[in-house]
Order: structure tokens, then C-alpha cells, then sequence
């Protein structure tokens, strides 16, 4: 392919990009009118990262995310630039959720569907997620329980589960530090355990920084599974 041919496909896939996240946005734009809370955040990393795996081959990422809430039930929409061996260049997440409480638990439960713009002909790049989360604060640590479940995931991976455990503290009233272990298995797809541990300060009311070392077990699955410094910029509003 010569490289005005690529540079063709890789302007296509950007404007599909754009416009498959601006129809997205204007379903939940409008909605947002009536929301009794609407939240925007935008940034940037040094690596997209997803369950545990780079996402973006060591390139920057800028992403952004919107959500609206009513009550205990919300929707948002999250997407990120991507470079992906199927040739997706951006992800985005559209979710819709619930955030009950019961006793001193509390409960996060969400349908997600993810698509990958750009997926080669033949690739499946879009599939549903269901997630519930589960949060208690145990004094001052507050652990997180993950589990996340897709019938017929991305590509060849059908039936796959994603469990998670995640432990979080405040060091101070602008920093806090957390880690997390989590296991991955998946029929017809990859298998492995990845863990993060980092800190996240913010540096206004407004804007955050995230430094995070993120690894897996499954160095042999290629590149995007091994260790990894990532650190994150995100301004909410």
C-alpha cells in the first residue's frame, strides 16, 4: 500500500471515528438538559490501557467522557484514541447503570457496549459488556469487587470474564493511592493475571494526575501485556 493509500484509510477511519462519537454524543447531549448531574472529563495518557493492557502501542491517547446522571441511574459515553493489531484506532464505551446502595455497600451495575472503529473487514469489532461492581469501605481503605462478563467478546473471543479486586486509601485530602489484581479468562481469547498499583493527586479541584505501573503474567501473549509506566492528565468539569 503506498503511503497516500494509507494516509486515505487512515483519514477514513478517523472520520468514521468522529462520527460514530458525535452520534453518540448527540443521543446523550440532549439528555443532559434534564439530568439532575452532568459530568465531563477530558485528558490525556501516555497509554491507552484496557483490562490490564495497552491499547494504544506506547502512543499517546488523548480521551474524554461524559456522563449524565438521574438519581441512581446513569448513562455515558467514553471514547479514546487506539492503535490495535485488528486496526482499530479509537474505542468507545457507551454505558448505562444503576448505583444502588445496600447497607454500607455500594452497588454499580451496568450494561456497556464497546466498539472499535477502524476493525478490519471481517473483525467484530463491537459486543456488550455487563459489569457490577461492588464498594465497601473497610476504616480507611475502601476495597472495590469487579466483575465484568461478555457473551461473544472482540474478534475470535466468545464467552469471557474479567474479576477484579481492588484496594484504595487516602494518603492526604488531594492523594490517593490504590492497587488492583485481576484475572482474565476467555474462550478463544486471552488468558491471563494483571495487576496495578499507582497514585492519583489532584492538582486543583479540577485537575487530576494519575501515575500508575500496570503488568500481567502473560508477557508471552506480546508487548501490550507487559510492565508499563503509565501516567494520566485528566481535567473534570
Amino acid at each position: 500500500m503506498t503511503s497516500t493509500a494509507r494516509n486515505r484509510e487512515q483519514n477514513a477511519r478517523s472520520a468514521k471515528t468522529l462520527i460514530a462519537v458525535g452520534g453518540l454524543l448527540a443521543v446523550l447531549v440532549p439528555a443532559a438538559a434534564s439530568a439532575q448531574d452532568v459530568n465531563w472529563t477530558v485528558g490525556v495518557a501516555s497509554e491507552y490501557m484496557g483490562k490490564g493492557a495497552g491499547k494504544s502501542n506506547g502512543e499517546i491517547a488523548p480521551f474524554g467522557q461524559v456522563e449524565v446522571g438521574f438519581g441512581q441511574t446513569y448513562a455515558s459515553v467514553f471514547a479514546s484514541t487506539a492503535e490495535i493489531s485488528s486496526g482499530a484506532d479509537a474505542e468507545t464505551i457507551v454505558q448505562i447503570g444503576w448505583r444502588p446502595t445496600v447497607g454500607a455497600v455500594k452497588l454499580d451495575l451496568a450494561i456497556l457496549n464497546r466498539d472499535l472503529p477502524g476493525t478490519r473487514a471481517g473483525v467484530d469489532g463491537n459486543y456488550f459488556e455487563y459489569q457490577a461492581d461492588a464498594t465497601h469501605a473497610f476504616g480507611p481503605v475502601t476495597a472495590r469487587f469487579r466483575v465484568n462478563y461478555t457473551p461473544d467478546g472482540f474478534a475470535a473471543t466468545r464467552e469471557a470474564w474479567w474479576i477484579e479486586l481492588q484496594g484504595s486509601m487516602a494518603l492526604d485530602n488531594k492523594t490517593k493511592a490504590s492497587i488492583a489484581l485481576a484475572d482474565r479468562s476467555a474462550d478463544g481469547g486471552a488468558e491471563y493475571v494483571a495487576w496495578n498499583a499507582g497514585v492519583k493527586r489532584k492538582l486543583t479541584d479540577d485537575v487530576s494526575l494519575d501515575l500508575r505501573w500496570y503488568d500481567t503474567d502473560g508477557h508471552a501473549l506480546g508487548e501490550p501485556y507487559e510492565g508499563r509506566l503509565v501516567g494520566a492528565l485528566s481535567f473534570a468539569f
